[in-house]
């Protein structure tokens, strides 16, 4: 008997993907979409496999009637407030009132359970999600992936092309944890379709430091990369201080400063102690040297 999936935020990259792992796996997809969402999508989405329904996200019974005969829950909504905390707690709210036994918070983000409150805004959001989430009686998993390797190439600036140089703050040997988003969806996808996840699941497709960047990029690329260190922690902080005082981007999802708030938590030494990426038997993990062979991000 095919198991019945809801999935919030399949218009966005990842949760597409999710709903197409999903579909691939046999599942059942219903995917939630506002009535705002691009047309475009929508039907995309219903050429993968999937149901796809219009809802208010503000409107709990609405979104119980769609989750009604579901075995998980699954978000992938992305936003400030109003959708990590006020529209998420609509779709777990929905999911309970429906006695889905399980929920999948849209976290997939750096393990933040041992950072202290203040120091990242966005992972503040989800620990404020998790508050209420953890009150609620329906079985929780949250997925900690580390960052998107696809952020080497676009938003996070570690690798200076122009300079052949890899940017660090701090210690150039502290490990960090990278996972493409294909990655993540498939293992979201195997997660929502198995009763037994516990609390916390943590992956990563791949694992190094700063130091060994420079050596996979320079070998890829056939060009010798060295290491900038732009300075401490301590500066950072410093320097994002400064930034959200200048440029306070509060209704920005991804302001400058977020950016390095993240950097700052990937690079403070507490990187994902053991992974569960066996769980799931037959899934290949993607290297950053993998990616960066694929992606090409610099040129001779």
């Amino acid at each position: 008997m095919k198991q019945t999936v809801v999935v919030a935020g399949g218009t966005g990259n990842l949760g597409e993907r999710i709903i197409k792992s999903l579909v691939e796996k046999g599942a059942e997809v219903h995917a939630i979409v506002r009535s705002e969402s691009n047309v475009d999508k929508i039907r995309h989405l219903e050429k993968l496999g999937a149901k796809v329904f219009i809802v208010d996200m503000l409107n709990t019974e609405a979104v119980a009637r769609v989750c009604e005969g579901a075995s998980c829950v699954v978000s992938a909504l992305a936003g400030l407030r109003d959708v990590v905390v006020d529209a998420q707690k609509v779709l777990l709210d929905g999911a309970v009132a429906a006695k889905v036994p399980r929920f999948i918070p849209s976290d997939y983000s750096i393990d933040f359970t041992d950072f202290p409150a203040g120091g990242n805004r966005n992972l503040d959001l989800r620990r404020e999600f998790h508050e209420y989430l953890d009150k609620q009686p329906i079985k929780a998993t949250t997925i900690f992936i580390g960052a998107f390797a696809e952020l080497l190439t676009s938003d996070m600036p570690l690798i200076l092309l122009p300079l052949k140089r890899i940017l660090y703050w701090g210690n150039a040997d502290v490990r960090m944890d990278f996972t493409t988003i294909s990655n993540t969806a498939e293992f979201t996808a195997n997660a929502a379709l198995d009763p037994s996840t516990p609390r916390y699941l943590r992956v990563a497709g791949d694992r190094l430091s700063a130091r060994e960047m420079s050596v996979v990029v320079g070998e890829v690329t056939r060009q010798k990369f060295g290491l900038f260190r732009a300075g401490g922690l301590g500066r950072l902080s410093t320097i994002i201080k400064i930034a959200r005082t200048i440029a306070p981007g509060t209704k920005e999802l991804y302001p400058a400063w977020q950016g390095m708030q993240y950097m700052r938590n990937m690079m403070d030494g507490r990187a994902i102690s053991e992974t569960n990426n066996d769980r799931y038997p037959g899934m290949h993990w993607t290297t950053v040297r993998d990616f960066i062979s694929a992606h090409q991000p610099v040129t001779a």
